[in-house]
């Protein structure tokens, strides 16, 4: 499968993001609040330009069950998703005025960038192959957490919980099947540049939780 070639390509990226200590400090409860605040409110500030990508998938869909699919997902994403955020940060006691007026960090500007430039410009293969990492990454960060078991905190229980769910697991297989279908067409050139947008998108998943680690934001 095309998907597994990605993965491959991308491999040493990944084990990095496993052994990221944004991510280990999730899974065994040693995380510092301050931290894990700043990645919930920007990960909330990427996720309203998700949602736009997602539409953008909508909306160039070569069918009717595909644009279904990325309508649902962009519902879910402004819906479910959001609200998880909003109750982790009412748990860490962050105000909704705070929430609505967070600015992107460099590396959520980078990323969202990217991907709305491959979602407007790109071929519709490179945009699918540009929103694996984020599906795929997440379960499989959530399904190791898991396997370890909870740390008892009560904010990264859910976390973990949330992207370890058997939906979300079902969501990335989802879309792997989406861009192996679509590379099954592809020609040579346009595999690359999807081997392209998937490893981009790679690091520019490391670098979110290095984003989160760092409590990067622009200088002043």
């Amino acid at each position: 499968m095309f998907s597994a070639e990605l993965r491959h390509a991308a491999a040493d990226v990944w084990e990095r993001q496993h052994a990221h200590p944004f991510v280990t400090g999730i899974g065994d409860g040693t995380l510092p609040a301050d931290r894990f605040a700043h990645w919930v409110l920007q990960d909330r500030v990427f996720l309203v330009d998700y949602a736009r990508l997602l539409a953008l998938g909508a909306a160039r869909a070569p069918d009717l069950a595909t644009m279904r699919r990325f309508a649902a997902l962009t519902s879910g994403i402004l819906g479910e998703e959001m609200e998880l955020h909003r109750a982790l940060a009412a748990g860490l006691g962050i105000s909704q005025a705070r929430i609505d007026g967070e600015e992107p960090a460099p590396a959520t500007a980078a990323y969202t960038d990217f991907l709305l430039r491959t979602a407007a410009l790109g071929d519709y293969a490179e945009l699918a192959a540009a929103l694996l990492p984020c599906m795929w990454g997440y379960a499989e960060v959530g399904e190791r957490l898991a396997a370890r078991g909870r740390p008892g905190h009560p904010q990264y229980d859910a976390w973990i919980d949330t992207y370890a769910a058997p939906e979300f697991a079902a969501l990335a297989a989802w879309c792997r099947g989406l861009v192996d279908d679509l590379a099954t067409g592809a020609d040579a050139a346009l595999r690359s540049r999807m081997v392209r947008a998937f490893v981009t998108c790679s690091r520019h998943e490391l670098a979110f939780w290095d984003m989160g680690w760092t409590l990067q934001r622009w200088e002043k």
